[in-house]
């Protein structure tokens, strides 16, 4: 039995065939896997590993490598508090106890109704703004511990639901590329000319010199 949907399984094969090799596909597949089930199950990684023609080894070597992909259950909302530095000396680290304290559960640990899973983080590239965290890998900036208390009261209600989708789901507009603009699934020894949309003129005199 197919661990992807009918859909997504559809949605496999077109991403492998924007590669000229199968398995350069595996990471996206791995988010597609991910946006189903809000983890990477081992089924998953199996079926991954045949769609790409290697093995589920090599699939759990890529997935374990990357720290966005979980390979267990985690909750619909991922809070991760960064605690580095400049967080920690803007108060990372009372934050986190108060998280702990309002969500009943210590970092790392997931709410009993699988609503919530709190995380500590390394540098999340915000340090003018810190503290701050990530639901679901979405930035919120200067986070106090009334602010956190907003911030779960309105994830659990769904007012951000347009704004932070469950955990797994990377984007809500997935990539298309035009058929005139592909390059196509060709092996890179194969390819001897420039790609059709090198060669087109650019708009309005663009370039030009």
């Amino acid at each position: 039995m197919s661990f992807f949907t009918e859909e997504n399984r559809a949605l496999a094969g077109e991403i492998i065939g924007r590669y000229p090799k199968r398995r350069s596909a595996m990471i996206p597949l791995l988010h597609v896997a991910q946006g189903q089930a809000g983890w990477v199950t081992p089924e998953a990684m199996i079926e991954i590993a045949e769609l790409v023609d290697t093995t589920p080894a090599e699939v759990l070597g890529t997935c374990s490598f990357y720290e966005m992909f979980k390979r267990e259950p985690v909750g619909k909302y991922l809070v991760n508090v960064c605690v580095t530095m400049s967080c920690a000396l803007a108060g990372a680290v009372e934050l986190m106890e108060h998280a702990e304290e309002r969500l009943g559960v210590r970092a790392g640990g997931t709410t009993p109704d699988g609503m919530f899973t709190l995380a500590s983080a390394e540098c999340q590239a915000a340090c003018t703004e810190a503290p701050c965290l990530q639901v679901n890998y979405r930035y919120r900036y200067r986070v106090d511990t009334e602010g956190f208390d907003q911030l779960i009261d309105d994830l659990a209600s769904g007012s951000l639901d347009s704004e932070i989708p469950q955990h797994g789901i990377t984007a809500r507009v997935r990539q298309h590329i035009p058929a005139d603009r592909a390059v196509g699934a060709v092996p890179p020894e194969s390819v001897n000319e420039q790609p059709v949309w090198l060669a087109a003129p650019a708009p309005n005199g663009a370039g030009s010199s």
